[in-house]
């Protein structure tokens, strides 16, 4: 995770770990569990680009919508995981607002419509001859998981069905 610090910051001892010094203005990769307690500490603040918004969102969804099924548009390998804490950022403040929980539940639809356009697109790349690096660099982390089991189960079932048997 990508964050901007706001204020020098000392080297910080954790067991087993360390972290920083940290110098005002300039930009660190840390693991999104540094970032949030740096960010809430006051310290750092995550960069506008590595957080999820739902313009950002719609965007993703419009892509996906325009494309044939078997073109599946870009997206970082952790997305997910950014989508499940831009949801859940969105899900403590709903209850502040009726506008704020508008727009946690338009977020929430946006976000499965993406999972599910996408997760079609990869059955259908799954279902076809064994997709190209630059294809399979589009998908995010988990979506490569998923399209190598799902290739390796169709391919399986494939050969077993035209399989030759001895049988009548």
């Amino acid at each position: 995770m990508r964050i901007l610090i706001n204020r020098n910051c000392p080297e910080i001892q954790l067991v087993g770990l360390t972290v920083g010094p940290f110098e005002e203005g300039k930009e660190y990769d840390v693991t999104y569990w540094i970032a949030s307690e740096l960010e809430r500490a006051g310290i750092a603040r995550f960069r506008e680009e590595e957080l999820l918004d739902t313009r950002k969102l719609d965007k993703i969804l419009w892509k996906e919508k325009v494309q044939h099924v078997r073109q599946i548009s870009h997206l970082q390998a952790d997305f997910y995981p950014r989508l499940r804490r831009f949801l859940n950022r969105l899900k403590k403040t709903a209850n502040n607002s009726p506008e704020r929980n508008a727009e946690y539940r338009k977020a929430e639809g946006v976000a499965k419509d993406i999972v599910n356009i996408r997760l079609r697109k990869i059955v259908a790349l799954a279902s076809s001859p064994e997709q190209t690096d630059q294809t399979l660099n589009d998908l995010a982390k988990e979506e490569r998981t998923l399209y190598n089991q799902l290739y390796t189960i169709i391919n399986e079932w494939k050969a077993n069905i035209t399989k030759q048997t001895n049988e009548p």
